[in-house]
């Protein structure tokens, strides 16, 4: 990119919790992470219980991109990527080869039909949280003003990923 373009830092959620074609969860962590290209920063993978009917434990993992598109363009790109991956719309909260969510992005706020940034549950998500905290503990919620270390402690222990 040179001076005149844009660039943009987004924090993006990833989980799987179903083997695909890279292999077990974790796996499809790793790969997702090598098909975004620009990451700045990657979490540490956790393990996690699912939220709603899924069973299967899940792989969770955020990561700090730096990209010139703007949301929209980089929600489409996850989208492809996610199909390319495997990923089918279905049962929500089922499970998934890979999920990839904008949580954050250097902007502030953003909102359009299909997005909505910050992520409207992620100050709630232990999972994500949790691994955003190590990579990006200073970035503060455009809504809320507090950092995401503080966002962390906050969640209810009882919600708490093992």
């Amino acid at each position: 990119m040179d001076r005149t373009t844009p660039c943009w830092r987004y924090a993006i959620a990833i989980g799987s919790n179903r083997r695909g074609r890279h292999g077990a969860p974790r796996a499809e962590v790793r790969a997702a992470i090598g098909a975004l290209g620009g990451t700045v920063a990657v979490s540490p993978i956790i393990e996690t219980a699912p939220i709603g009917p899924s069973i299967r434990r899940f792989a969770n993992a955020c990561i700090l991109l730096d990209s010139a598109e703007p949301p929209d363009a980089l929600l489409a790109r996850l989208k492809r990527i996610e199909r390319a991956f495997g990923r089918r719309r279905g049962r929500r909260w089922g499970e998934r080869v890979i999920d990839l969510d904008i949580v954050l992005w250097s902007g502030g706020a953003w909102s359009s039909p299909a997005l909505t940034i910050p992520h409207r549950l992620f100050r709630d998500r232990d999972f994500v949280l949790r691994p955003l905290a190590t990579i990006a503990p200073a970035w503060r919620d455009p809504v809320t003003g507090r950092t995401i270390r503080q966002l962390a402690h906050m969640v209810d222990p009882r919600r708490r990923s093992p």
